[in-house]
């Protein structure tokens, strides 16, 4: 399984043949990352750390509330593609992955925090000490997973008061590494969020050998 979307630019395009494999070799080699998104989720926050991933030699796979599809946007309101849903948040577990991170774009991290199941998957990364990546409004769906308090993190600014009232200490920079949370504001941001979340992930534990 892994993130790949049905065309370039277009809700109506046709499915790309099958997922990209990942690389054979490099630095997150035998890592499986879990992507958490629904409709709304911003392209490029997702689309640019997961190929990053997979050129370390990661495996990512792209969890959502439901199988199927999702729509991505641009700036929110600008349709771009549907992605394929690898699996259903129902069926995924935190242990059977390295990592997760959170993409942005207002509506998709929304969306999640409501929902009882992703809020539940995001938790037990949480609880376990996997480490975490979210960029933009994803560190939303991380203040119900309670995985913000006693954390320095950084977000889209209209997160501040939400992540300081959840016990966080909020900084406006382009990436921060506070343990196993890397966090970011935008997407002119992934320059250094990609970098990071490669190196958060490498220093992490193995699964296999746990």
């Amino acid at each position: 399984m892994a993130i790949h979307a049905s065309g370039a630019m277009s809700a109506s395009s046709t499915r790309n043949p099958g997922p990209q494999a990942p690389a054979a070799h490099g630095t997150l080699a035998g890592r499986t990352i879990a992507f958490l998104a629904t409709n709304g989720v911003e392209d490029v926050e997702l689309s640019e750390p997961a190929a990053a991933l997979r050129a370390a030699g990661a495996h990512t796979v792209l969890v959502a509330p439901e199988a199927g599809e999702i729509q991505a946007m641009k700036a929110d309101v600008n349709p771009t593609r549907r992605l394929h849903v690898d699996m259903p948040v129902n069926e995924a577990r935190a242990d059977e992955f390295d990592g997760l991170v959170l993409p942005g774009g207002t509506t998709s991290p929304d969306h999640l925090r409501m929902d009882p199941q992703a809020v539940s998957f995001v938790r037990a990364f949480v609880q376990t000490g996997k480490p975490i990546a979210a960029i933009c409004h994803g560190a939303w769906t991380l203040i119900n997973a309670e995985g913000v308090r006693g954390h320095t993190l950084t977000s889209w600014p209209s997160l501040r008061v939400d992540l300081t009232n959840a016990g966080a200490h909020w900084v406006d920079r382009e990436v921060v590494s506070d343990g196993m949370l890397v966090t970011s504001r935008n997407p002119h941001d992934l320059k250094a969020f990609c970098p990071a979340i490669i190196t958060l992930f490498a220093k992490a534990p193995h699964r296999a050998a746990q």
